[in-house]
């Protein structure tokens, strides 16, 4: 029997990697990836260029949007690792809804290691000024989301062992031949 398509959505605060795990995933899997920021209307991605934090009602309309991608990608057969910072439980319970099934993997560290990896990254519109707010809004994974295959994972280990964590924690099958970087 053929397994449902999985979602693995990489979340956490800006600088925690999301990027990085989502593409070595992505490349081990060789499943689809998508980034949330794709997703975010311009008015989202000119408040943040602009320092000014999003409010719910900003994030509402780009949740659903990336809900009803995953569900597409399910329907179409496909599983998929997305990353998206997915802060509130509202926003993960909203996200996994989705159809198949859906693991959101936390990318935690301090914050101090966050703010030094958004300082060192080029051309993103994230401003190291918005990590406090990012940081404040943050919920972290309940035990129900822990307890329903959803991983917290250190962020100071490196991106392989990280994904060689995820893939062996959630029982998942490499491809045979992973796929090269483009």
């Amino acid at each position: 029997m053929k397994c449902p398509p999985t979602h693995l959505v990489v979340m956490g605060v800006a600088g925690a990697g999301k990027s990085t795990i989502a593409e070595e995933l992505s490349h081990a899997l060789h499943w689809v990836k998508a980034e949330a920021d794709e997703f975010h209307p311009e008015a989202n991605i000119s408040k943040m260029s602009q320092g000014i934090p999003l409010q719910d009602e900003d994030r509402w309309p780009w949740l659903l949007q990336i809900r009803n991608w995953m569900t597409t990608q399910a329907q179409a057969g496909n599983s998929t690792v997305l990353t998206c910072s997915a802060l509130k439980a509202s926003y993960r319970s909203l996200l996994a809804e989705a159809e198949g099934r859906v693991a959101f993997l936390h990318l935690d560290g301090a914050a101090e290691l966050l703010g030094q990896r958004m300082q060192n990254r080029e051309g993103h519109f994230m401003p190291t000024t918005l990590l406090p707010s990012q940081l404040a809004t943050l919920e972290p994974l309940s035990a129900d989301e822990l307890a329903g295959g959803s991983l917290r994972l250190d962020i100071s280990r490196s991106p392989e062992q990280l994904v060689d964590d995820i893939i062996s924690a959630l029982q998942l099958t490499r491809a045979a031949q992973p796929l090269t970087p483009a």
